[in-house]
């Protein structure tokens, strides 16, 4: 992907509000198909990590975990929130 296109969604991103709270539980089948299902329709989206969630892993490795589950592309972190593109 080129600047130009991650700067656009990125600021694109910055408008959004977190449709999906990972909690506790973390990434479960649930989860990943709620994901799946807005990455579908929306193409971009932005999913905010509760405290709870981030007990046994910080948030780049579940953004990670996010990506590869639904295919998809981590194009921002910042604090709790993850966006995702595909």
């Amino acid at each position: 992907m080129d600047k130009a296109k991650l700067h656009e969604l990125k600021a694109e991103a910055s408008q959004l509000k977190p449709i999906i709270n990972i909690g506790k539980s973390g990434v479960t089948d649930s989860v990943v198909e709620e994901i799946k299902k807005h990455l579908k329709t929306d193409h971009l989206i932005k999913i905010k990590m509760l405290k709870s969630s981030r007990e046994e892993k910080d948030t780049a490795a579940i953004a990670e975990e996010l990506s590869q589950a639904t295919a998809s592309k981590v194009i921002e972190i910042r604090g709790n929130n993850v966006v995702l593109y595909k």
